[in-house]
């Protein structure tokens, strides 16, 4: 099954995107978490786990809006995965072999955001009562760790906005998501680089999407702005002959030549949370046009002109390079697949609405 996009103001684009499909996911995952590599659609289990996935697994197994008990049983194992990974002052270790021996000690990465991020998640979604409390605890411990990097206190700012948006008292929340602005920093006065680092690397989206939550959840119009106008700037920067054209791995630099390739689904999924964020927020419309763009760009209107994902297994390639898709099918691909077409269903009026959280 399949839904129609139609999108207005023009041009009037009319697409059709399948359904999510879980199938993907579930053969990546078994009794422990969610297992981070396939070769095609074949699982490599010697690259066992990372929770920098299963986090990501939790936010958009939480984002379902009436799970089915194979999604809700996953949900558990990943909740459950992030609990063992985080150490009781709140840091959290990332890699986990197929054996089950953790390969690296407790600390505040990216994966440490995006543990935060996916417990934030399922506290303020989760349609479970008991994975919205134990997901909330959790998020309490994790929450006591900051990071010196801007990336990982975006995603952890990410989760910190889920828990505000359902309780608006939770002052642990909102100190996260204001220490989150602060370390990710403001728009620059430069039309032609307004962006607050001199390079555009990975997971950009996630930067002004929380800004755009902290000044709506915070009360501070500026910040708003802000992140509005940083989004918007991003929208424009990977806008090309008319479809989305993510930063690739490389990155963009300033006046260096904007090499396309490989771009990674990831990035096509960051772009579509933060305009739905955006969209939600501010009830702007003109947001759709981008999160459209996101949608398509898995349909395959990208810069080779090819469908980004394989109809019988539901997995998403790896990434696109100047030949076409990478055709393995690993988790953070999956997911960002998944995620995105949660977001065509909701525009299509079949599921939620309310800001999504970046999946980065």
């Amino acid at each position: 099954m399949s839904v129609s996009l139609r999108l207005v103001p023009p041009p009037l684009q009319l697409i059709d995107a399948p359904e999510p499909n879980w199938s993907h996911v579930a053969r990546l995952s078994d009794d422990t978490g969610l297992l981070e590599h396939a070769r095609n659609a074949i699982v490599r289990r010697e690259h066992g786990y990372c929770v920098d996935d299963v986090a990501r697994g939790l936010v958009v197994a939480s984002r379902e809006p009436q799970p089915t008990a194979q999604v809700v049983g996953l949900a558990e194992r990943y909740l459950a995965f992030l609990n063992h990974a985080t150490a009781s002052d709140g840091r959290v270790r990332n890699r986990l072999s197929y054996d089950r021996r953790w390969l690296d000690e407790p600390s505040t990465g990216d994966w440490w955001g995006r543990a935060v991020w996916g417990l934030g998640t399922a506290a303020g979604r989760s349609t479970v009562p008991w994975i919205r409390k134990e997901a909330r605890e959790a998020f309490a411990v994790a929450v006591q760790q900051r990071s010196p990097w801007p990336r990982a206190m975006a995603f952890a700012g990410l989760g910190a906005a889920e828990v505000l948006r359902v309780d608006s008292r939770a002052g642990d929340a909102a100190e996260l998501l204001g220490d989150a602005a602060t370390v990710i920093g403001l728009p620059g006065r430069d039309p032609q680089w307004v962006w607050p680092e001199r390079e555009l690397t990975y997971a950009n989206p996630a930067l002004p999407e929380v800004l755009i939550h902290a000044g709506d959840l915070l009360g501070d119009e500026s910040l708003l702005a802000d992140g509005l106008r940083m989004l918007g700037w991003l929208c424009r920067m990977q806008s090309h002959q008319g479809h989305l054209s993510t930063v690739p791995v490389g990155g963009w630099r300033p006046d260096a030549e904007r090499h396309r390739f490989d771009q990674q689904p990831i990035e096509a999924a960051a772009t579509a949370d933060a305009c739905a964020t955006a969209a939600a927020v501010t009830g702007d419309d003109s947001w759709e046009s981008p999160l459209v763009q996101a949608i398509a760009w898995f349909l395959g209107d990208n810069d080779t002109g090819t469908v980004m994902y394989d109809p019988l297994t539901g997995g998403g390639y790896d990434g696109l390079t100047p030949d076409g898709p990478n055709l393995n099918q690993g988790a953070e691909s999956t997911l960002a697949l998944v995620s995105t077409l949660q977001h065509a269903r909701a525009l299509a009026g079949r599921g939620a609405t309310r800001p999504s959280g970046g999946l980065a």
